[in-house]
């Protein structure tokens, strides 16, 4: 049975947390008559309410969420209901303190903080079930319940006895011995030969951290049991409530919105209905400009997106500050619909808040809120909330759409991130994501819609690949790849990429002949410039920096694009373009600026941009596409503290005014416009 978010309008509203308030209630109901101004219709509610819906062992009480139920179905909302497997209860911890996790250290941790559960113990499982069990029962046929919430940004290691053996027990299942074992992990270095699996431990700063075998699948045994985890939160809620999709909300780093890389988010999802994700910019930040945050953040969108190739959602994300910030600057005027709309634009079905109601206390005591603790009407937060519930109103059809169809994918492998970032030799620093963000940027800029894949995707829909620094490459995914190319697609390679194996073992000898036949050279010696030093490389006549890495090729059978300038290897080739079959191969050898990655990207995707009849005039302003049979909705957005002005080749429908533009349109400061052809 499919699994869908089935909703009519945009979900907007938020994390929630009333058992904090239980014996106020006059503040609960100043809470629902704010929704009512705010056009609030979604809460979350659960998430860390352990304590409140099991008080003893045993003992439920699930009273003051019925209530609140009954409080939503009042006023036509939708509630999203989490599992509160995130923090659990003083008493379990004290009951069962196998349940806490233990540190790389040995260290056991008292009870305290979140996500402080060790993934393995077979009694927290049981616990989770049980929970899990009781409110799909009591709650599951209610209305107004949309969508499942499993726990909280799962997170974390644990490294006690029951996740040593757990780690055992996945190295025998996918090694089968201990020879293919110390084969894989290359153990004869240093003197590292297992003869019993009771010697295998995982990395740990008091005993091995450098073997990279041993850290690699370390994260991919962190991924798996992370999902066993998963599964046994969701089975009682699968089961009990079939037609109710599960999520769990993932996360980002601040301030270069990379994905989390604890574990695989491309393999987790696999295991979830529906994707969201937890957004918490750095807005009005000193480091980048509105535009340039604005486009790593519509990156990250569409790498959530990507993630089951269909609409997702934001389940957090601030009103206003963050408390977690090192600088917890407001947004500017206008930033708060701006983020809210470019939310929708990439795919989101709402805009979510962390949180609905500021805490009066504890932790997040000084988190931004869409109710604060003093004068919430009077606040500017609110009031910007309060615009965009009636922005969701006005483009609420929308909500039956979908992110344009994209012809161009990024490949990102968390493999290979991890056994790149784990590499020595390439310098500190390998600054993967920024390479991607930069290749990201020439689609984007010109509106091009791009997804990402992982290395076990479907790429046969795609005109496009970018495979920026693929350091591990397993032979399956040298074989997709180079079935590919031969069958007419256009792929982009670049400098560290196919060095190791599946196991990060060097590939010897030679550099795959896959990798050979589809760009026509060999990758010889990288050389890792240090921050201060640089190269030039010439193309088309003029000459472009380059950092970082410079490879030297051999064996170039393709044509060259650009040459290095100085340095021993001047005149070699930099950049080669290959025909392969009826496609083609582009390499590039060295790690350029943006200025350069323009005009290669303008001379190889340029028949990529799609038919758009709106013109802007410079990059500051994004357009985004949603779109379904019969209709197409284009999200105009001004990304700049400056106005702007477009131009529309025909009568738009302006949906957020209820008007109709044409001709010269001016955008106020980090403005949005969304139109459509007709009403």
């Amino acid at each position: 049975m499919k699994r869908a978010l089935d909703i009519n309008q945009f979900l907007h509203g938020g994390d929630y947390n009333p058992e904090q308030w239980w014996d106020e209630p006059d503040v609960i109901n100043q809470d629902f008559a704010l929704f009512k101004q705010t056009k609030i219709n979604t809460v979350t509610v659960g998430i860390f309410s352990w304590a409140k819906l099991e008080p003893q062992e045993g003992n439920y009480d699930f009273s003051w969420l019925d209530e609140i139920f009954d409080r939503v179905e009042e006023m036509n909302g939708h509630v999203i209901l989490a599992t509160p497997s995130g923090a659990r209860p003083a008493w379990l911890a004290q009951k069962y303190p196998e349940v806490l996790r233990t540190d790389n250290r040995g260290n056991k941790r008292g009870f305290g903080g979140r996500h402080n559960h060790c993934l393995t113990s077979p009694i927290y499982r049981k616990k989770v079930y049980e929970i899990n069990t009781k409110l799909a029962e009591h709650f599951g046929q209610r209305k107004s319940l949309v969508l499942w919430h499993i726990s909280n940004e799962y997170s974390g290691e644990c490294y006690c006895d029951l996740c040593k053996d757990a780690f055992r027990k996945w190295l025998k299942n996918k090694y089968g011995d201990l020879a293919t074992l110390n084969h894989a992990w290359w153990n004869t270095f240093w003197s590292h030969t297992y003869n019993d699996w009771s010697q295998v431990n995982p990395p740990s700063p008091l005993s091995e951290m450098g073997n990279k075998g041993m850290n690699l699948d370390w994260k991919r045994f962190i991924t798996d049991q992370t999902i066993s985890f998963i599964d046994n939160e969701t089975a009682p809620l699968k089961k009990i409530t079939p037609n109710i999709p599960v999520t769990t909300n993932m996360m980002a780093g601040n301030p270069l919105m990379d994905p989390f890389a604890g574990f695989d988010y491309q393999k987790v999802a696999r295991h979830l209905d529906f994707i969201s994700w937890d957004s918490y910019p750095a807005w009005g930040n000193d480091s980048q400009t509105t535009e340039e945050l604005g486009r790593n953040v519509g990156l990250i969108h569409d790498f959530f997106r990507s993630l089951k190739h269909q609409n997702f959602l934001v389940m957090e994300n601030p009103p206003s500050r963050v408390n977690w910030h090192n600088f917890d600057r407001a947004k500017r005027p206008g930033m708060h619909e701006l983020a809210s709309l470019q939310d929708v634009a990439h795919g989101s079905q709402g805009v979510l808040y962390f949180q609905l109601r500021a805490s009066r206390g504890s932790s997040e005591m000084f988190h931004g809120a869409v109710i604060e603790h003093r004068h919430p009407e009077k606040t500017r937060a609110f009031k910007d909330v309060t615009k965009v519930g009636k922005d969701l109103e006005k483009i609420s059809p929308i909500v039956a759409t979908n992110y344009a169809k994209a012809k161009v994918a990024i490949v990102f492998s968390y493999d290979s991130y991890w056994a790149l970032q784990d590499a020595e030799s390439y310098s500190v620093n390998k600054n993967i994501w920024q390479t991607i963000q930069k290749h990201y940027r020439y689609f984007y800029e010109h509106d091009i819609p791009v997804d990402f894949v992982s290395s076990e995707d479907d790429f046969s829909q795609y005109d496009l690949l970018i495979d920026p620094m693929h350091f591990l490459m397993s032979k399956s995914y040298l074989e997709k790849i180079d079935n590919y190319v031969k069958n007419g697609g256009k792929i982009v390679g670049t400098y560290i990429s196919g060095v190791v194996d599946e196991n990060d073992l060097a590939y010897m000898n030679e550099w795959p002949k896959e990798l050979q036949e589809i760009y026509g050279l060999e990758p010889l010696e990288t050389d890792v410039l240090y921050p201060g030093q640089s190269n030039l490389i010439n193309f088309e006549g003029k000459e472009y920096p380059v950092h970082d890495y410079c490879e030297t090729l051999i064996n170039c059978t393709g044509k060259v694009l650009a040459t290095y300038s100085t340095d021993f290897y001047q005149d070699t080739p930099a950049i080669v373009e290959h025909s392969y079959g009826a496609g083609k191969g582009y390499y590039l050898a060295c790690r350029t600026d943006y200025s350069f990655l323009e005009k290669f990207y303008e001379k190889i995707a340029s028949e990529l941009v799609p038919e758009i009849p709106i013109t802007k005039f410079n990059d500051r302003v994004s357009i985004q596409i949603r779109e379904n049979k019969s209709e197409k909705y284009w999200f105009v957005q001004n990304f700049s503290d400056k106005e702007e002005k477009i131009e529309l080749s025909c009568e738009l429908v302006n949906l957020l005014e209820d008007v109709k533009d044409k001709g010269i349109v001016s955008l106020k400061p980090f403005e949005s416009k969304v139109y459509t052809l007709s009403r």
